[in-house]
């Protein structure tokens, strides 16, 4: 099943995809809801993020090649965690599919995309299992980690780095019933593809890393866990157009625009 955050007519909903068309609900994905007889064609919606969460999870250093390549870079020595090292982002930073990055005027030229699997939980969960966490998710959608890098090193804390407005589109939709080990992530810029891995091919399992979270945390519905990226991404610029598409959900789409 196919979820999204919709607005049309000024009014905000939940709805069923299907095909090109979607279902208005009442209620939530989370809880009770009934499909109504409000239906749509999704060219005349305005998809939203897929859902506002609780608590904006996110994990770093996730896969191998990323962490090789980011220390490369550095000019560092790989660093491999034994466990997940996990931090927050701002609900603030959220951008939906279609909405433009804004890159601000006093960022650098090291301004960079990264195309995420993004885990939305299903249930509460405290002090659970991967196996029991794995199974309180209730699907998945795509997140594109925008991160200044200079402001990343000199900002500890990624206040500015990674939470700055427009930073962290997420969308289009949530996708239910599917597994990491099938997808693929392909990433486009400006119609050209630049990465390709295989999204499961974590060093720590969606569930590993919610229940690494859970062991001091309790997780909520709709609470959102992005899980990291591979390789290692380009710099993007006012003008760009950045793509991510994860098969099995569909494609998170952005332009990249100048701060006014």
């Amino acid at each position: 099943m196919i979820w999204c955050r919709f607005q049309k007519d000024e009014r905000a909903s939940f709805g069923i995809v299907e095909g090109d068309t979607v279902t208005a609900v009442n209620g939530n994905p989370f809880s009770d809801y009934t499909p109504t007889s409000n239906k749509h064609r999704l060219a005349d919606v305005k998809l939203l993020v897929p859902v506002m969460p609780p608590t904006f999870y996110a994990i770093g250093s996730n896969y191998h090649d990323h962490v090789v390549g980011r220390a490369k870079v550095k000019g560092n020595e790989p660093k491999f965690y034994k466990s997940p090292r996990v931090g927050y982002r701002a609900n603030s930073a959220l951008l939906a599919t279609g909405e433009a990055i804004v890159k601000p005027k006093d960022a650098g030229p090291k301004f960079e995309y990264e195309g995420e699997l993004v885990a939305v939980i299903g249930k509460i969960m405290r002090n659970v299992s991967p196996q029991e966490a794995t199974q309180g998710i209730f699907g998945w959608t795509i997140g594109n980690d925008v991160t200044e890098r200079d402001w990343q090193r000199d900002d500890p804390t990624n206040l500015r780095g990674k939470n700055a407005d427009s930073f962290k589109p997420m969308g289009p939709w949530i996708a239910t019933g599917i597994e990491p080990r099938d997808m693929t992530t392909n990433i486009q810029l400006n119609g050209k593809t630049v990465h390709s891995f295989p999204t499961g091919n974590m060093l720590f399992s969606a569930g590993e890393v919610i229940s690494a979270i859970s062991r001091t945390n309790t997780l909520s519905p709709g609470d959102v866990v992005w899980l990291g990226t591979d390789d290692v991404p380009h710099s993007i610029k006012p003008g760009d157009v950045i793509e991510i598409e994860i098969t099995g959900i569909g494609t998170l789409k952005n332009p990249v625009t100048a701060e006014t």
